[in-house]
């Protein structure tokens, strides 16, 4: 993981990371799943990819707040962001 600085925390067994994110990436990222949000809420609300696409951003949205994510969570967010082509 050549864009991450590995952290651990001796308080806890989980391995944290803390992205190298700047904030402008981080409200780039934030403010494109917003605009798909918006685009997909024009959709049929009873279309199964739209509640699905809904779902699926935001729990991006969820996981782009968390400031110390583990590695599940940002590996779970990379793969996110890779399957919606964002």
């Amino acid at each position: 993981m050549d864009q991450h600085m590995m952290k651990c925390d001796d308080s806890s067994d989980v391995s944290k990371l803390e992205t190298n994110l700047t904030k402008p990436q981080l409200e780039e990222k934030r403010n494109a799943v917003h605009a798909e949000l918006a685009r997909v809420t024009k959709l049929p609300s009873n279309s199964a990819y739209a509640i699905h696409r809904v779902r699926v951003l935001h729990k991006l949205l969820h996981l782009l707040s968390i400031q110390e994510r583990t590695v599940s969570q940002d590996e779970e967010l990379e793969l996110l962001f890779a399957t919606l082509s964002l």
